[in-house]
Order: structure tokens, then sequence, then C-alpha cells
């Protein structure tokens, strides 16, 4: 389970994973005009040289991401995020990206809580 807690005071550094996702840049390079496969496939050769400490978040492809989902969900994690595999890098909300939330994770109903405030 993710503990930001754990991380940031560096408690049991064995034990601590960075999961690299995406890949918008390298050696000054921009990546965010190339595909999610293509970046993925060029963060897969960055971290193959990487620390032990650097992994990679492999995708996990349909129909499998309802099933990913259900386990999010029993485990308590805020959610997932779907991406289409051919799409570009944008900042901010796109329709190629899909955040499914946890509507019973903790941090999910604080967020939903503070929008109704608005």
């Amino acid at each position: 389970m993710p503990s930001f807690d754990r991380l940031r005071y560096r408690r049991d550094d064995a034990n601590v994973f960075l999961f690299a996702f995406d890949l918008i840049e390298l050696d000054g390079g921009d990546l965010r005009r190339e595909p999610l496969e293509v970046r993925k496939a060029t963060l897969a050769s960055v971290l193959a040289k990487a620390s032990p400490g650097l992994r990679l978040n492999k995708h996990i492809i349909e129909p499998d991401g309802a099933i990913v989902f259900a386990h999010a969900c029993r485990l308590g994690l805020e959610g997932i995020v779907s991406k289409r595999k051919d799409s570009r890098y944008r900042s901010g909300r796109s329709p190629d990206w899909l955040k499914s939330k946890n509507p019973e994770c903790e941090a999910v109903r604080r967020e939903a809580e503070e929008d109704w405030g608005r």
C-alpha cells in the first residue's frame, strides 16, 4: 500500500519504490507529441538501466481494467487512470484519459465534499 508519510520520511527505504508511468522529456527532448505507447517504450528502456527502486508501471489491457479498478477499490485506493495508448500528452483534462475514482476512498469523499462547498 502506498504511504506518502513513509516516503516523505524515508522510512523502510528498501521497501520504497517509484513506479513511473509516463515520460514527457528525455535528455532535453520533448516527448509530449509521441503516442503513449512510444513514451512508455522509451521509459521502459530508460528504467532497464536504472536502480532497482525505479519501476515501470506496465500497461493493463482491457478488459482487465475493470478487474484492476475493483481491486483498487477493495484496497482502499483512490482509483485508476485509463489512457488511450495512442494519446499524446496534454496538460489538464483530456477525453483520451479517464480517471475512475473509488467513491469509498476517504480522499475521494473529502475532494467531493470540497467541490460541493464551492
